[in-house]
């Protein structure tokens, strides 16, 4: 359609051209207002609608009830980094950390700068090319929460399991694959995702907690830091990132419309499948940078023999209209992103060109 090409970025990333379609036929007249949905009040009646929708049907893809509140804050996952341990490190305890990459390491970080921080277990020795498993997991014994960053865009690796603590709050970012398959999101007391990667346009922070976790922040805490501002006011303490919100609403809906958490999982395995097929059939000319135990369905990294040639992959790409294909400065390489809205067909087309690649390359 219309000059797409196909958008492998790893956010801001690809959005559901369908839903694309429906916020395009309603850009200049939102509901008969007259208006578009980013010029109406926040505290109007039509927006009223489309900030719950989105509230209800997040949860219900999730299979969560009443317990749990959503919150639609600003300033991104990394604003996270700090309210978490400044809502919860607190009372002598201290946040624990799992360092499974970048965004994992700078939560740590964070929370070390406003006291003390435990790190449980790490794979930064294998420049994170896997997730630490559940016998490596040595929580403290004061342990506040063990914070988690399920699927690790930059190095392509992802958990494939819900980590143990025994009683302590499980807090994970899920930037990066919120909403790409089932879990049992019971088992999580604070889950919180930049949407830009999975679920809608950069500007926003979903935030899905336990309401009995959340409900009372320490009042040292500025106010727009603190959790219970926001599920006291229905995220609607201040003017929120409207527009953001509309269209993770609709991103939603398009999930419900695609059977689900269940069906997307079953197509982000296939589509995933075919490009690890062809790097693990291509005899080392691709080499991918995740241990197989821990691949992530949502971003695939690899190598190919010289740094030159993987220039020359991303530039030929681009030409047959496979986008973002770059991998991030601080592992090289090429990294394909398959989120959700990335369709079959732009994975058919991803695979077919590395396959045509290395039979001209290799």
């Amino acid at each position: 359609m219309e000059n797409r090409i196909y958008n492998f970025n790893p956010g801001p990333a690809v959005l559901p051209l369908e839903v694309l379609k429906e916020a395009q036929s309603e850009m200049l007249n939102f509901k008969s207002s007259g208006m578009s949905v980013m010029e109406i009040s926040h505290r109007s009646k039509p927006y009223e609608a489309v900030h719950n929708q989105a509230k209800f049907d997040i949860k219900e893809l999730m299979g969560l009830g009443d317990d749990y509140e959503v919150l639609f804050i600003q300033g991104g996952a990394s604003m996270q980094f700090t309210m978490v341990p400044q809502n919860f490190a607190r009372d002598g305890k201290i946040g624990n950390y799992i360092l499974s990459g970048s965004f994992a390491t700078k939560a740590y970080q964070e929370a070390a700068l406003l006291g003390d921080a435990h790190i449980a277990a790490s794979s930064k020795d294998s420049n994170f090319k896997y997730i630490p498993k559940q016998n490596e997991i040595k929580l403290s014994k004061d342990a506040a929460y063990l914070h988690v960053c399920y699927n690790n865009t930059i190095f392509g690796t992802e958990y494939n399991y819900i980590p143990e603590t025994n009683g302590i709050p499980l807090v994970a970012d899920m930037s990066s694959d919120m909403l790409s398959r089932p879990l049992d999101f019971s088992k999580f007391d604070l889950i919180y995702a930049g949407v830009q990667k999975n679920l809608g346009p950069a500007g926003v922070c979903l935030v899905v907690a336990k309401k009995s976790f959340i409900e009372n922040s320490p009042k040292s805490v500025p106010t727009m830091l603190r959790y219970d501002t926001y599920a006291k006011n229905n995220s609607l303490y201040n003017t929120p990132p409207a527009f953001g919100i509309y269209m993770v609403g609709k991103v939603a809906a398009w999930i419900k419309r695609q059977g689900g958490l269940a069906a997307m999982e079953k197509r982000n395995i296939h589509k995933a499948k075919l490009i690890y097929d062809i790097i693990d059939a291509s005899t080392g000319f691709y080499r991918g940078h995740a241990e197989p135990d821990s691949r992530s369905y949502m971003n695939v990294t690899f190598r190919l023999p010289t740094e030159d040639l993987e220039a020359k992959f991303v530039k030929e790409a681009l030409e047959h209209n496979l986008s973002g294909v770059k991998g991030h400065r601080s592992v090289g390489g090429l990294r394909t992103s398959l989120y959700n809205a990335m369709p079959l067909a732009g994975c058919e087309a991803l695979a077919d060109f590395m396959e045509k690649f290395k039979k001209n390359n290799a």
